[in-house]
């Protein structure tokens, strides 16, 4: 019993390349062929193939977030990405996302089949040419860099969006000190901002695609609830010039009553000045 093969790719050359190819071997058969996500979803569900080829680049969604469609509907349905990029972190992706394996477009007429095969026969199972030596890599990697446990938590954090000060109120630290976190793991992922410490994270498997936060989200900030619970800031604030003493935010400003006092006592009495430990002393003359 042959095959049944659904190919799903945006470029019409590549469906005919691979039509022609697959054409040439009776235990495989082509029933259909897609060039978006939405004519795949409709074949997967009125045609039944056992096994997908998902190009990574669709023109109307991600070929790898279809995987994970197609993964979480059906754990028997076979999943081949094909892809023309060499990166690891898509071969990490596609294997996070459930594919049955991983193929890249200039591969040997024979990996391609292996691949299609393989996953008929163990969709479960993740295979992909060169996967051992990416594991090392990323192996390697990873203890290069040695993380401690507070700067993956800040890594999280950053990851979740939060800006600098949401962190600090986050972690229960001082501005400062997130700012400290912050500047040395960027410096051991090699990147000067956000996006570059967060590319590269996922690229060495530190944090999954999916964890990114959405396109257009701007950073998480500090209520001003969330100033005043970070011990840094209630310090900060319960020593301010206006002697808010509570930890408040913002800080209350002293009643207007105290200058008019310490300016009649200055004419009514004599002011002593405090010595150290001690309140200021006003002494007034009994009349």
């Amino acid at each position: 019993m042959a095959i049944r093969l659904a190919i799903v790719d945006g470029h019409t050359l590549t469906r005919f390349g691979v039509s022609q190819l697959i054409a040439q071997h009776a235990d495989i058969e082509i029933v259909a062929e897609c060039a978006s996500a939405s004519e795949a979803r409709a074949a997967v569900d009125e045609l039944r193939p056992e096994v997908v080829t998902i190009d990574t680049a669709l023109p109307d969604y991600d070929g790898l977030r279809l995987t994970r469609e197609f993964r979480d509907a059906d754990a028997r349905l076979g999943i081949v990405v094909l892809t023309s990029h060499r990166e690891n972190d898509l071969l990490f992706r596609a294997m996070e996302a459930g594919a049955s394996a991983y193929v890249q477009k200039t591969a040997p007429v024979e990996e391609v089949l292996g691949a299609i095969r393989h996953a008929f026969v163990a969709p479960a199972s993740f295979t992909a040419t060169g996967l051992a030596e990416a594991l090392a890599r990323r192996r390697v990697a990873q203890e290069r860099l040695a993380l401690s446990p507070r700067e993956m938590e800040v890594l999280g954090l950053l990851r979740e969006g939060m800006s600098v000060p949401a962190i600090a109120a986050a972690m229960f630290i001082g501005q400062s000190t997130a700012k400290t976190y912050v500047a040395r793991l960027y410096y051991k992922l090699g990147a000067t901002n956000r996006t570059q410490a967060l590319m590269t994270a996922m690229a060495q498997g530190l944090i999954r695609h999916d964890q990114l936060p959405p396109p257009g989200a701007g950073p998480v900030t500090a209520s001003p609830e969330a100033v005043t619970a970070d011990p840094a800031a209630g310090r900060l604030a319960s020593h301010g010039r206006a002697g808010n003493r509570a930890g408040t935010w913002p800080p209350r400003r002293p009643p207007a009553s105290c200058g008019r006092r310490r300016r009649a006592g200055l004419v009514a009495g004599r002011y002593r000045p405090r010595a150290r430990g001690q309140r200021h002393v006003l002494q007034v003359p009994v009349r």
